[in-house]
């Protein structure tokens, strides 16, 4: 617990904020507007993207979310000049790209995996990298050890050392044959990253083709690269021998949307979400339709909101894209705590994601998790024994707690919890939030929160 404090205390601090513990007296519904920037799980690997280009790139819509600081200062010891004359835009200039010692590698990374989608772009450029031992939110096993099969399967030479993991590549990379088990959608980035510049032609098969995916395609297009999209997961990558810099306005974070949209949903509320597009949104929609959420699509963003009347329960099962997200399940959880009956959630893309379900039920809620497999099909985790399913009987009347966060969603899903619940809460360990939500204690108080942020 002591290493997850002070992950949260160094990303909050990061971004400015001013304390690590907020006290909400819940109760009021959440009302106004709140603007959204580019896509956290787009734009850590559209800027990491930056070091394969020849000239200098601009990425637009950037947050200011502690895992963007992380990864610009990853960037900065690898000697990538990183620049901001307006707020919201980056210039990357990778025109001296160099080697980092590890100790600066591990002291930016700090427990963030981004390091490791670092090594295909090195490798290229330099014919070498280091990472240190990754880290991230405790949700599940996330192992690096695919992304380091898959470096090798082109052609790099991967020596494990005290300090961490040293890469070659003496003969360069070469395209090759990858199938994915499972549409991992940080091993598909790897081979993205990797494939581009290496010799000769890559097939991807099992390819995760979420939208943050694409988009980081359309940039590696922009900067050269020759990439097909086919049917039934396959990507493939011919290699090309220069890639330059691109410009491009990041996809918007449709998992910040979502969890706007569960709030307002939660605390009987009403949140045009700025930014917000229907077409990435389209699975969440029916589903916020169903459990009898309302939204307006309009030109310029989404507006979610309780119309007042009895929520219903559902049967959601996660999955990779097109299905429901993962990240959607959490915040969504605790609107289902106010419908009317018996609601399923089975997880099927991380194993330990209901870690978050304890606070609920010190609240008040009606939860039990499960090891069986409970909804329309069984999943890898089914004989794992791990608690991947949850039963959410409702209505329930939350009520105030001291929560301490355990992960990025989770931890906004808490907020969320105290935001709806009767009564006082002392939410603590807010600064991991502060990884994915940019400026989210400004965006309550737009909202109309009431807490006090503790310093």
């Amino acid at each position: 617990m002591s290493s997850l404090l002070q992950d949260a205390s160094r990303a909050g601090a990061s971004v400015g904020l001013k304390g690590d513990t907020i006290t909400i007296h819940g109760g009021r519904p959440l009302r106004g507007r709140i603007e959204l920037k580019g896509a956290k799980n787009l734009v850590t690997k559209a800027m990491v993207a930056a070091i394969l280009g020849e000239t200098p790139s601009v990425l637009r819509d950037v947050p200011d979310i502690s895992d963007v600081r992380v990864v610009r200062g990853l960037l900065d010891v690898h000697g990538v000049k990183v620049t901001s004359d307006e707020e919201g835009v980056l210039h990357l200039d990778p025109s001296n790209v160099e080697s980092a010692h590890m100790a600066d590698i591990d002291a930016h990374a700090g427990s963030s995996r981004i390091p490791i989608l670092f090594c295909g772009p090195l490798l290229h450029r330099l014919g070498e990298a280091f990472i240190p031992d990754l880290g991230g939110c405790r949700i599940g096993d996330r192992p690096i050890d695919y992304h380091l099969e898959v470096l090798r399967q082109f052609g790099a030479v991967v020596e494990k050392q005290p300090s961490g993991i040293r890469m070659s590549a003496p003969n360069g990379l070469k395209g090759t044959k990858v199938h994915l088990p499972y549409p991992s959608v940080g091993a598909t980035e790897q081979v993205l990253l990797t494939a581009v510049r290496a010799e000769g032609i890559t097939e991807l098969r099992g390819a995760a083709i979420e939208p943050e995916i694409m988009d980081l395609i359309n940039i590696l297009q922009k900067m050269g690269a020759i990439i097909t999209v086919d049917t039934d997961r396959v990507i493939r990558i011919e290699g090309v021998d220069r890639l330059d810099g691109y410009s491009h306005t990041a996809l918007f974070d449709r998992n910040e949307a979502a969890s706007w949209a569960a709030a307002a949903l939660a605390t009987e509320g009403d949140i045009f979400v700025g930014g917000a597009r229907q077409a990435e949104m389209l699975t969440f929609l029916n589903v916020f339709r169903k459990v009898g959420g309302k939204f307006d699509i309009a030109d310029d963003g989404i507006r979610f909101y309780h119309p007042g009347t009895q929520l219903n329960p559902v049967i959601i099962e996660t999955d990779v894209h097109p299905g429901f997200m993962t990240d959607w399940q959490q915040p969504l959880v605790v609107a289902l705590t106010k419908a009317k009956g018996v609601s399923i959630v089975h997880e099927t893309v991380y194993e330990q994601r209901f870690g978050f379900v304890d606070a609920l039920v010190e609240m008040g809620a009606t939860i039990q998790v499960h090891k069986e497999c409970l909804g329309g099909q069984a999943c890898r985790f089914g004989q794992r024994n791990f608690n991947h399913s949850a039963v959410i009987s409702g209505p329930t009347h939350l009520r105030g707690a001291d929560i301490v966060v355990p992960d990025l969603r989770g931890g906004f899903s808490h907020l969320i919890a105290a935001l709806s619940a009767e009564g006082t809460s002392r939410v603590s360990n807010v600064g991991i939030i502060s990884r994915g939500y940019e400026n989210f204690i400004a965006k309550l108080e737009q909202l109309g929160a009431d807490f006090v942020l503790e310093g």
